[in-house]
């Protein structure tokens, strides 16, 4: 089941139209917020990096808690901490350590926050006008 989700349902899931658009709108929040909030570890690079990654693995992350695919915990670790903390402590550590030291520490639990986040709106497999089915039916039961 999940060697299936990764090899067929993933990249038809990640090339759907409303979640490209969602990554966009989030993309653009982050770029927006690198001008407007003058923290020392907000950039357009680390924002691009982050977000791509979290489009490529929240989603999977989370399937892989609520399904309960317990042999793929180990990768959705890594996965996580690769995204939520590991990209942002090596761009942070080649370009400047000083703003890593400063802010890692609150970084982390605001990306972690995000990234679950993200995992959840992209959590759904299909269309957006087969979500809005299904959620319609869910709440008219």
């Amino acid at each position: 089941m999940v060697k299936n989700w990764i090899q067929m349902d993933a990249p038809v899931e990640l090339l759907r139209p409303w979640k490209l658009a969602t990554l966009a709108i989030g993309i653009g929040l982050l770029v927006v917020g690198s001008f407007h909030y003058e923290a020392p570890d907000w950039d357009i690079p680390v924002s691009l990096i982050m977000a791509l990654m979290a489009y490529l693995t929240a989603s999977w992350s989370m399937h892989v808690m609520v399904e309960r695919w317990w042999r793929q915990w180990p990768a959705m670790l890594f996965w996580t901490w690769l995204t939520v903390d590991g990209c942002y402590w090596l761009y942070w550590h080649f370009k400047n350590p000083v703003a890593l030291e400063l802010m890692r520490d609150v970084n982390a639990p605001a990306s972690l926050s995000l990234y679950w986040m993200c995992g959840l709106v992209w959590y759904y497999r299909g269309t957006l006008r087969g979500m809005w089915a299904d959620l319609k039916s869910a709440v008219i039961k």
